[in-house]
């Protein structure tokens, strides 16, 4: 990592931190009204026991607690940008997952999970309502596909491109969300097509009602 990324990536974590110190408290109580898709996502994963599950941006852990309980003996983990959830994830875990602070767009699992990181790469790899938040979300995007052992599979949900919504609606949410520095990636579904095309790996896309909300499948092979 050059001396530039890993200046971009403090002042990234930085930035997390200050938005997610006071709103870690009451983040899962508040996203639940919007944040749709994400059990859709989890309901997807079909991660048998023994599986390696990694959530990219894990936030409170709140996914990776729905994980473990719909699929009970996978090996969870998890990794976030910004120690300020972190702490509320460790919270909500405790030793049922393994976590870890990182970039989305350039971690090494070894150096996140130490002795606990798996060999061979993650059965399973799971984003969610992250890419909209990460500036460099191509890069992150790439980055995990990487991570992911053969036969693996990058479950991706996020905010689509709210087209369905009445006009006024769709750019009251548009600067609602640019609050929370948060920016829907409509550029989304065409950078997963491209990325499994370029890969090799098989897609499939999922388009949530008004455009509210996108889900992205890549399996490797």
């Amino acid at each position: 990592m050059t001396d530039t990324e890993t200046a971009q990536e403090a002042d990234h974590g930085a930035l997390m931190d200050s938005v997610y110190k006071g709103q870690r408290h009451i983040y899962d109580l508040t996203r639940k009204y919007y944040l749709f898709g994400r059990d859709t996502l989890i309901e997807g994963l079909n991660a048998q026991p023994g599986m390696r599950v990694l959530e990219v941006a894990c936030g409170t852990g709140r996914n990776l607690a729905k994980v473990g309980k719909a699929w009970p003996g996978a090996q969870l983990y998890g990794l976030d940008i910004s120690a300020e959830m972190l702490k509320n994830a460790g919270k909500a875990l405790g030793q049922r997952a393994y976590l870890g602070q990182g970039d989305a767009c350039s971690f090494e699992p070894r150096a996140v999970f130490g002795d606990n990181a798996p060999k061979g790469g993650f059965d399973r790899i799971a984003v969610s309502y992250a890419l909209s938040m990460i500036p460099d979300w191509e890069s992150a995007l790439s980055h995990a596909a990487g991570q992911l052992a053969p036969g693996g599979e990058l479950h991706l949900v996020d905010f689509g491109d709210l087209s369905g919504l009445p006009g006024p609606l769709e750019r009251m949410m548009h600067n609602w969300l640019a609050k929370f520095h948060v920016q829907t990636r409509n550029a989304l579904p065409k950078a997963a097509a491209r990325l499994a095309t370029d890969k090799g790996m098989d897609l499939t896309s999922t388009r949530g009602k008004l455009g509210y909300f996108q889900l992205h499948v890549i399996k490797a092979p």
